[in-house]
């Protein structure tokens, strides 16, 4: 299993982008894939890394599609091969599940 961290916004669309991340958030959630939500980043499981590409650019194409003439992606991803990992299991490790 991938955990992957992503936020992905316009930076050329002013001060609030809020519109635009409420977007990609449906896109996200509408993908099929398990996924949280936080303050800052989208917290998503994917079974390989081709599944998580395919909502990454469809998160972009969103924003394209809404006029974004600049866009920022930060991607963290822990493709752990040792054992199963799940969102849930991460945030149990550290005691906040």
């Amino acid at each position: 299993m991938i955990i992957a961290e992503l936020a992905i916004f316009p930076t050329s669309e002013g001060a609030s982008v809020s519109r635009y991340v409420r977007e990609v958030v449906r896109v996200i959630e509408e993908s099929g894939l398990k996924s949280e939500t936080g303050g800052m980043s989208t917290t998503i499981e994917a079974p390989d890394l081709v599944s998580l590409w395919r909502v990454i650019e469809a998160a972009d194409a969103v924003l394209v599609r809404m006029g974004a003439a600049r866009i920022h992606v930060d991607l963290r991803i822990d493709h752990r091969l040792d054992r199963d990992a799940s969102i849930a299991s991460k945030k149990a490790a550290v005691g906040k599940s």
